[in-house]
């Protein structure tokens, strides 16, 4: 059997984390969020819930759009015909174009160049969501100042 001192003060310990844990903001007490991704794509498109499967595993919160009309979602967002792929996503205050990786986005996030966004042009095989190892790409950053640029290689 315990001292009561002893069990006195470790029921206060106890209840102090505890009220404390209580008073941090949602969020803060529980699991970290990530930065909010939204995803617009065709609903049948299998390559882009691996790319949205590829940032979640990263952290982002994402929140998907099985849209009919992704023409319409590319030119609201300002995406270059050149640089389309097969689904826009938006971050911040940022478009993402096709299968960004999610480092990729990090350090778009970290860095906030002046720009529209990211884009992967098409559908490069190596690529998240597009997993087929073996075939160099290329992320540009695009809608800045200086034009379109390379951003990653990968």
């Amino acid at each position: 059997m315990g001292n009561s001192f002893t069990d006195a003060v470790a029921r206060r310990t106890f209840l102090g984390f505890g009220l404390a844990a209580a008073a941090l903001p949602a969020g803060v007490a529980g699991a970290a969020q990530g930065p909010a991704l939204e995803v617009w794509k065709d609903a049948s498109c299998g390559c882009c819930e691996g790319w949205v499967r590829h940032m979640q595993a990263a952290g982002f919160e994402a929140v998907v759009h099985d849209v009919a009309d992704l023409q319409a979602v590319k030119a609201r967002n300002g995406v270059p015909d050149a640089l389309q792929s097969c689904h826009t996503a938006t971050v911040g205050d940022y478009v993402v174009e096709g299968h960004v990786p999610a480092s990729d986005v990090r350090r778009l996030l970290a860095e906030r160049p002046r720009a529209r966004g990211l884009a992967s042009p098409g559908m490069p095989p190596s690529s998240p969501g597009m997993d087929i190892p073996g075939t160099p790409y290329e992320v540009v950053l695009f809608g800045g100042g200086a034009g379109t640029r390379v951003w990653a290689q990968h």
